[in-house]
């Protein structure tokens, strides 16, 4: 019985945590980012990878908040570290850039290679335009078609471009 409580107590909390998760999405979407933030920030300082990454892209752009590099960085490190997709590639593009870190086209194109083997196309994508160009790792044209035609097939516009002028 004990057991079962638990599980129940659990599910609640899981369930509760994602509706908050979809509220702050749909603000998001919608440029409440007054309520996104106030959704996300919870989520995110007890562990939501997804709300970690987006409050990173908060804090890139700027919505809702003061633009701050280092924030956003922070966000999507903790965000990356839990395996979550999109903070890896978004850290990825914070280091490519330099912005809120010191520019290591190394790491960024560490943290693309971990998002792009989830399947992120913009990862895939960034990380063919890394191999393309000899940017963090030794130029090798047939890993850019690699990574490009697999962003292709998903639709990524950036990826179809570029594997068109391979």
């Amino acid at each position: 019985m004990k057991k079962l409580l638990t599980a129940i107590i659990l599910m609640t909390s899981v369930m509760a945590w994602a509706d908050a998760l979809q509220d702050g999405v749909a603000a998001y979407g919608n440029r409440d980012y007054k309520t996104a933030l106030e959704k996300f920030t919870p989520l995110a300082n007890q562990g939501s990878a997804a709300a970690q990454s987006n409050l990173g892209s908060m804090y890139e752009k700027g919505h809702g908040v003061v633009q701050d590099y280092k924030q956003a960085v922070r966000w999507f490190t903790l965000a990356a570290e839990k395996g979550n997709e999109f903070g890896q590639s978004n850290l990825g593009v914070m280091y490519e850039n330099g912005h809120g870190v010191v520019q290591d086209n190394k790491q960024a194109v560490r943290w693309f290679t971990l998002a792009a083997e989830q399947g992120n196309a913009v990862a895939q994508s960034n990380l063919g335009f890394m191999y393309e160009n000899g940017h963090g790792v030794v130029q090798d044209y047939k890993q850019a078609v690699r990574w490009y035609t697999l962003a292709a097939e998903k639709g990524n516009e950036f990826g179809q471009s570029n594997l068109g002028v391979m």
